[in-house]
């Protein structure tokens, strides 16, 4: 008999939410390359996206979500190493192109462990209590886009 998915907390419903706008990023981007849009556009609403809501995302998974999780557990490990890779594909990359390409796929890849694995796991040691303060803490607005520029259309 299959086991049934673990039902996603209310504290952590939220940041499911921000995972589905992070999907749509590399959708985005596989969109515009498909439509052969200019790379620059692409880059220039992927940067947008980054330091508007996956910085802020990051920085609260990294101080208030992942610390659920001992630090030396291989998915924390996982995770963090994916942030890294993330950042400096938005930041140091100097091939904009070589950098969507790789932002499309590994932050698809990552949303993906992190709400199929690691959420998982996370619920299943977290107190009531964390979870809760998890709750308390992060409250997001209504996602906003930039839609100065909607290439994907």
């Amino acid at each position: 008999m299959a086991l049934k998915p673990l039902k996603r907390h209310e504290a952590l419903k939220p940041l499911s939410r921000e995972h589905h706008h992070g999907l749509l990023l590399s959708w985005k981007i596989r969109t515009g390359f498909n439509k052969n849009i200019a790379i620059s556009r692409i880059k220039t609403y992927a940067d947008w996206f980054y330091k508007t809501h996956l910085i802020p995302h990051f920085e609260l998974e990294e101080t208030e979500i992942f610390t659920l999780l001992p630090p030396n557990h291989s998915s924390i490990i996982k995770v963090m190493e994916d942030h890294k890779r993330l950042h400096h594909l938005f930041t140091e990359e100097p091939d904009m192109q070589t950098a969507l390409i790789a932002i499309e796929k590994e932050l698809d890849d990552h949303i993906r462990f992190e709400e199929r694995v690691l959420f998982p796991e996370i619920q299943k040691v977290a107190t009531e209590a964390q979870l809760l303060h998890i709750e308390k803490i992060h409250q997001p607005e209504a996602f906003q886009d930039n839609l100065d520029d909607e290439f994907w259309r």
